[in-house]
C-alpha cells in the first residue's frame, strides 16, 4: 500500500471519484515530511473547508437536517495530531552512538 493510499484510508477518501487527487495528497505528504498522520490531518482541514461553505442545518416543511460532518472531521483531525504528538521520534534503541569516544561518567559531568 502506498503512502497516498494510507492517507486516503485514514481520512475515508476511498471511493472513486476521490475527494483529493494523488497530487493533492502528495502535497500534504511533502509538506509534512511524509508523516502520514499530519498529512491526513491537513487533508481533513482542506476537506472541512469545502463543507464550511454549506449551511449547518436546513429545514424544508417537516423535514429538518443538521450537518455534523465538520464536527466529526475536526475530531478525527485532532486525534491524528494528538497521535502524532504522542509518538516518540527517537527511542534509546534507535540512537546511533557510533563514533562517540568512550568517556567516563566523571568526564561527562564536567
Amino acid at each position: 500500500m502506498t503512502d497516498i493510499e494510507k492517507v486516503r484510508l485514514k481520512i475515508g477518501d476511498t471511493t472513486v471519484p476521490y475527494v483529493f487527487t494523488d497530487a493533492e495528497i502528495t502535497y500534504f505528504l511533502t509538506s509534512n515530511s511524509n508523516n502520514l498522520n499530519l498529512a491526513a490531518a491537513d487533508a481533513l482541514e482542506a476537506w472541512m473547508a469545502k463543507y464550511a461553505m454549506a449551511p449547518d442545518s436546513e429545514k424544508i416543511g417537516d423535514y429538518a437536517y443538521t450537518q455534523k460532518i465538520i464536527e466529526k472531521m475536526n475530531k478525527l483531525k485532532n486525534e491524528l495530531r494528538e497521535k502524532d504528538a504522542s509518538t516518540p521520534y527517537l527511542t534509546w534503541a534507535e540512537m546511533d552512538l557510533s563514533g562517540v569516544e568512550d568517556t567516563t561518567i566523571d568526564e561527562d559531568i564536567e
